[in-house]
């Protein structure tokens, strides 16, 4: 782990004070979940701010550590690009938590609705900068890598890009719960309904793939055949709880 730590510095310094600042966030608004009682939809508030701080710096963490195998790239640009971008949404997010209020699917006054619009667009704007490099690892070779590592991140970086502009699912119903009401019990920490159907596991599964195939190609497949079959079960997997989800019915029912 430390030698991750003083690599991932080495590789992109900028992404990783912004991870570490995420990750110390994370944990701080994972705090205020014990020792504040304020609420949006029977959940405590700060755990939607927890979830997304933990989110984005694993995010930032794994980007500058695979953008460092790229050849000509403009590395700054994308770094500013995610920091000021998601620095907005976590700020955002952890001040509408602070009032008790909704940050996503708010359009209950205009500037609340301006402000979703533009979490929106960050997370757009990322996510196609993102598909961007994933065509840079199509287009690139990469001698001195395992294929079956490049090809995890290759198919990891199609993945999380087609389940992220999934969110867009959720976005056009302003809810994340379809079949029932937002704020249904739910699992615990990720609070995924329980009742009902929950965009947000498809989601969570698909845009993870950016960590999950690599890591598993890198340490226990390490064979690009393998590597396909596996990502072809982790696509069905995430296919299989969208499809779960939009059929109104939820991951785990208890």
């Amino acid at each position: 782990m430390i030698f991750f730590i003083q690599s991932l510095k080495e590789k992109n310094e900028s992404l990783f004070w912004f991870g570490l600042i995420c990750m110390i966030l994370a944990v701080f608004f994972l705090i205020l979940t014990r020792l504040t009682t304020t609420q949006v939809f029977q959940i405590n508030a700060w755990y939607k701010p927890f979830k997304f701080a933990l989110s984005i710096g694993i995010f930032s963490w794994t980007m500058a550590w695979y953008c460092h195998y790229l050849q000509d790239f403009n590395i700054s640009l994308f770094n500013w690009t995610v920091i000021l971008l998601f620095g907005f949404e976590i700020v955002y997010i952890a001040l509408q938590a602070g009032k008790g209020q909704l940050s996503h699917f708010n359009i209950s006054t205009p500037m609340y609705s301006f402000l979703y619009t533009m979490m929106a667009f960050a997370a757009s704007l990322v996510t196609m900068y993102t598909a961007y490099i994933g065509i840079l690892f199509f287009a690139q070779k990469f001698p001195d890598l395992p294929d079956y590592y490049v090809w995890a991140i290759r198919l990891g970086i199609l993945i999380f890009v087609i389940f992220s502009f999934e969110g867009f699912v959720m976005g056009s119903r302003l809810s994340h719960t379809i079949g029932g009401p937002d704020g249904s019990e739910g699992l615990p920490l990720v609070h995924w309904s329980r009742k009902f159907g929950d965009p947000r596991v498809a989601h969570f599964i698909g845009m993870h793939a950016l960590q999950v195939l690599p890591l598993l190609a890198y340490y226990f497949l390490k064979d690009v055949k393998t590597t396909f079959f596996v990502t072809l079960l982790y696509l069905l997997l995430a296919a299989f709880t969208l499809y779960q989800a939009l059929s109104g019915k939820p991951l785990v029912r208890y």
